[in-house]
Order: C-alpha cells, then sequence, then structure tokens
C-alpha cells in the first residue's frame, strides 16, 4: 500500500513538473501605447511605471497597470535636448541629454526636473546612467582629453563628479559608447561593466573607484562598428552585441558571450543572424538561457544562450526591457510598445 501511495504521489509531482514547464518563446504580439513625433532610446522600469526621456525636451512615464501615458518638456534656454539615458535610485528619476552641453536632470519638487550637473565642451557626449543603490550611480560619455567620460555621485544624484583621467584607463582615441538604448553600463551588486566604441570592456569590482580593462573581439570592422549593448544575467554570466548600424544586414563579429565576469568574451553565431542589434536583455527567470535583443532591423529571440536566435517580429526599436518573464516595453523611433512573449 505504502509502496501505491508512493507511486501516486510521484506521478502528481511529475505532472506538476510538466503542467509548469517553461517554454521557449515562439511568437510576440505588439501593441503601441505611446506614438508621436518622438525619438526613445532609454526606457527604464520604475515602481508601477515605465519611466522614458526622448528627443524634443519629452519625458514622461507610462502606467503599467492601465498603459496611460504622462508626458511633459524639459527645456534649457532656448534648447530642447535631446535624451538618450535614464536611471532611477528607486526614488528619484534621472535623465541625461548627450551633446555639448550635457545636462542632467533629478526629481526635483512639485513634479520639476531638477537640473543637478552640467558639462559644456568640445567632445561632451554622454551615452548611459546607472545606479548601484539609493545613492550612488555612475554615467558614461565619450572620451575627452584622453580618457572615457566618468562621472559618480555618492549622495543620491544632488552632485556629480568627474573622475580624473589619473584614475581611469588609458583611453584610445575616439573612444566612447553608443548612445543606442542606455545598455552601455550594467550593475551586479557593486560590480560595474561600461562596454566602449572600441571593442573593449571597463570593469570596476568597487562602484567605480578602481578599474581594468578587458577585450572583446568585436572590432576591426570600421568605426562605427562595435559593442552597441551589454546586459548581465549575475556577476559571471553576460552578453554583448552590436554591429554596424550602416551596414545593418552585417552579422560578423556582432555577439559575444562571457561566463567568467567579462574577463574573457567568445564570439557566438558569428556570420548568423541576428544582424545589427542596438539591445539586449536575458528574459528574466529563465536561468540565464532566454535572451532577446532588439534593432530597428526587428526583435530576435536565443534559447540558448545566444547560440542560435529566431526572429519574432520586423518591427524596428532601439531598447528593451522586461517587466517580468513574458512582457517587455521596447521604444524605437516616434514610439513606445508593449511586447508580449509567447
Amino acid at each position: 500500500m505504502k509502496k501505491i501511495v508512493f507511486a501516486i504521489c510521484a506521478l502528481a509531482l511529475f505532472a506538476c513538473e510538466e503542467k509548469n514547464e517553461v517554454k521557449p518563446f515562439t511568437a510576440v504580439t505588439v501593441k503601441d501605447v505611446y506614438t508621436k513625433n518622438v525619438s526613445v532610446r532609454a526606457i527604464e522600469v520604475l515602481d508601477g511605471s515605465i519611466g522614458f526621456a526622448g528627443s524634443n525636451g519629452v519625458f514622461g512615464s507610462i502606467n503599467l497597470k492601465t498603459d496611460e501615458v504622462l508626458t511633459n518638456v524639459q527645456k534649457y534656454d532656448t534648447i530642447l535636448p535631446e535624451f538618450r539615458a535614464v536611471g532611477t535610485t528607486g526614488t528619484d528619476f534621472f535623465m541625461l541629454s548627450v551633446t555639448n552641453p550635457a545636462l542632467l536632470y533629478k526629481t526635483g519638487e512639485n513634479g520639476k526636473m531638477e537640473l543637478v550637473y552640467t558639462e559644456k565642451g568640445d567632445g561632451v557626449f554622454y551615452d548611459a546612467i546607472n545606479f548601484w543603490n539609493t545613492k550612488e550611480g555612475i554615467a558614461v560619455g565619450d572620451s575627452v582629453d584622453g580618457c572615457l567620460s566618468v562621472i559618480v555621485t555618492r549622495d543620491g544624484g544632488t552632485t556629480w563628479n568627474k573622475i580624473t583621467c589619473n584614475n581611469l584607463p588609458e583611453g584610445i582615441a575616439g573612444e566612447g559608447a553608443f548612445a543606442a538604448s542606455n545598455t552601455n553600463i550594467k550593475i551586479v551588486g557593486d560590480k560595474t561593466w561600461v562596454a566602449t566604441t572600441k571593442g573593449r570592456i571597463f570593469y570596476s569590482a568597487d562602484k567605480g573607484v578602481t578599474w581594468d580593462v578587458y577585450s572583446v573581439p568585436m572590432t576591426g570592422l570600421g568605426e562605427t562598428h562595435g559593442i552597441f549593448s551589454i546586459d548581465f544575467y549575475n556577476e559571471n554570466l553576460g552578453f554583448a552585441i552590436g554591429g554596424d548600424f550602416t551596414k545593418p544586414k552585417q552579422n560578423i563579429k556582432n555577439k559575444a558571450i562571457t561566463t567568467d565576469g567579462g574577463k574573457n568574451w567568445t564570439l557566438v553565431a558569428d556570420g548568423k543572424e541576428p544582424d545589427y542589434k542596438s539591445c539586449v536583455q536575458f528574459v528574466p527567470g529563465r536561468k540565464g538561457n532566454e535572451l532577446v535583443a532588439v534593432g530597428f532591423t526587428g526583435v530576435a529571440y536565443s534559447k540558448n544562450k545566444g547560440q542560435t536566435w529566431k526572429e519574432l517580429s520586423s518591427e524596428g526599436f532601439y531598447t528593451i526591457r522586461f517587466v517580468n518573464d513574458s512582457v517587455a516595453y521596447a521604444a524605437g523611433k516616434d514610439r513606445i510598445s508593449k511586447l508580449i512573449f509567447k
């Protein structure tokens, strides 16, 4: 009798495991929630909403329950800034413009944005922003005076200080980051990875105090070819993607994986789909096996750590963020959309 009971329990457990089995994506449904004459390359998951900022000074939020959109316009004198980077401490929202003058805003009083950092000068061009915690954050821009531009806050974003070249790895002429999707910086705990246009990864284990440099074999095919986006599932497993936006059908040296925290990278699916992509994200809750990449060339999906890919949609986007294991929001030229993966 005990054996029969045990067998029944085992069968029931097996049935539950079968029922809860996670299946790979085979399709995606795209629903536009915001369509305006605004180029959006920066979105971030906030508490109950998606925050975004784009061209023409436009910024706003999308309610995750209702998809209601609220927008505003940020001016600086007569300038309508182009924002390509946004971030959050969990309590405050930040948005950073790309070019001279660089303008960094944070949530202020009465719903208005407060200017907390300005940088002017030749070559000023900021690309991405991210935060370690509620007090400490980092933003990265193109090289000025011989090294990558890196600014850091330690007081919740009220003040920002630029790291001197003496405290950064030696730069390469023309080195910067592609301001394509606000995914040049990835943070896991205190660890930070920054991807540059020269196929290098700047790595800091101590929240930007000290830095090492690692190489990714995604270079040698022109000035506009390189790493456009990185993501890490944990402190060891990471993925880099890119290509050449001027040659979007090229798929050589545009995808690489690391399993040792960025020290060593290996090309994957080299010479195979997908082609140029500006943003890659691990699918949450899928054990680091599944990835989604987007670009103006479409939406691609991998179920095996980037070894093979399938195009799920030809809809074009610049950037994407998941809110759970099957729903994401993606932004691009004149649109932000809700993507439901099936």
